[in-house]
């Protein structure tokens, strides 16, 4: 009894200060180091599987389809399953995942593990967020979001490089190996703090979760989130070799920017988890339209060293605060039959992610130049800036509010 007073405690206190949240923010910064950190090992996971560089790439993008297309499809087909049983059978399956890596012998069998692993994430980050905003009154929603994916913007920071470095140290599979040790951990904190929530002893069904994206609010967040990769993304794909021709950075300074970057970043997450809970739309309008201006500076100031490292920070800070406030939208949006739209969070990042790649690819072929691309984003943001605008205006004249007295300010 103490304890349950001891949580309830917490979990009326602060986002911050809750328990359960924690345990989800390091199974987040689990998932989120397993999915990035192959790209600083990949010249020695490409050696110790007897394949090339171009070829042990595809383990990133195998990895991408994989959160995309199985996520989605996993959470539709575990929508009977207890929220918390299926946390900790997605955090199991990490592990496993992890051990097979570590020990695989070919590129054939570390790509279908990759691939299984990317559906187990795919599934946790659309679940994990569903389960946080539970945990919390409806004000705080914002921040529960922001808290799980702080999980993934600290890999970044943290987990990627010392991934990295473990595996320049003692060889790529004790990175695995690593892994494996961190997603015991997150099992174990999701065993003894995540409460049993319910599972859909009565789920919504396929159809009614398919109808949810019928919603303006939900189909133009989708929309949304792919401006904003583009935005994010375009850049960022190609930030190394910008910065040491456009900046002429040397090769020991670019970690720093992105260092600034992941800062930023996990920074942004909390602010945009902030302004979730007072006035969303507006918040979101704003800082998209800032947005535009961050990048055309961002275009303007690519030849000087110490303005790009700061602005660099900032476009961070305001692409996490966007990214916050359009998925918090998507759950409000969908909270009677959250299952299918929240794991179209994480995929639809992918899908994002990876148009984003290959359109900053074909403009690159084109001959347009590193210094072009924040340019594409900054028409992007404007777009996107538009969009919000017409679909809050079109909630308020609809009078709309969100299902299960969620609210959303418009």
């Amino acid at each position: 009894m103490a304890g349950r007073g001891l949580r309830r405690a917490l979990l009326e206190a602060s986002p911050l200060m809750s328990l359960p949240l924690i345990a989800l923010f390091i199974a987040a910064f689990a998932f989120g180091t397993t999915e990035f950190v192959i790209a600083g090992i990949l010249p020695e996971v490409a050696d110790g599987l007897g394949t090339s560089i171009p070829t042990a790439g595809i383990l990133i993008s195998g990895y991408a389809i994989g959160i995309a297309v199985g996520g989605p499809l996993l959470t539709v087909l575990t929508g009977r399953v207890s929220r918390k049983s299926l946390l900790i059978g997605l955090a199991v399956a990490f592990c496993a995942g992890q051990v097979a890596c570590a020990l695989a012998p070919d590129f054939a069998s570390m790509l279908l593990v990759r691939v299984a692993v990317a559906m187990a994430h795919g599934t946790f980050f659309g679940v994990a967020m569903v389960v946080a905003v539970g945990l919390v009154r409806e004000e705080q929603r914002g921040m529960a979001v922001a808290f799980v994916l702080a999980g993934l913007t600290v890999s970044n920071v943290v987990g990627v490089p010392a991934g990295t470095a473990i595996g320049n140290l003692f060889g790529w599979r004790a990175t695995f190996w690593t892994m494996f040790w961190l997603g015991i951990a997150a099992t174990i904190a999701m065993i003894a703090l995540v409460p049993r929530t319910g599972a859909a002893a009565s789920p919504p069904g396929l159809m009614r979760e398919i109808r949810v994206f019928g919603r303006q609010q939900v189909w133009t967040s989708l929309i949304l989130m792919m401006m904003l990769m583009i935005g994010q993304f375009v850049p960022f794909t190609y930030i190394a070799p910008m910065l040491r021709e456009e900046t002429r950075l040397s090769a020991e300074l670019v970690p720093l920017a992105l260092l600034l970057n992941g800062a930023g970043a996990t920074a942004g997450v909390f602010v945009g988890g902030r302004l979730a809970g007072r006035k969303p739309m507006p918040a979101m309008i704003s800082l998209m339209a800032l947005q535009s201006a961050v990048l055309a500076i961002f275009h303007a100031v690519i030849p000087y060293a110490l303005p790009v490292m700061a602005v660099i920070a900032v476009w961070g800070c305001i692409n996490f605060a966007i990214g916050t406030l359009i998925q918090t939208r998507i759950l409000v949006w969908s909270a009677d039959a959250p299952n299918l739209a929240s794991s179209m969070i994480p995929a639809g990042f992918n899908i994002g992610i990876a148009l984003a790649a290959f359109v900053g690819g074909v403009l690159l072929s084109a001959g347009f130049g590193y210094r072009s691309l924040p340019v594409l984003g900054v028409f992007a943001m404007a777009l996107a800036t538009g969009i919000a605008a017409l679909s809050a205006a079109s909630e308020r004249r609809s009078g709309a509010r969100p299902p299960l007295g969620a609210t959303a300010d418009p």
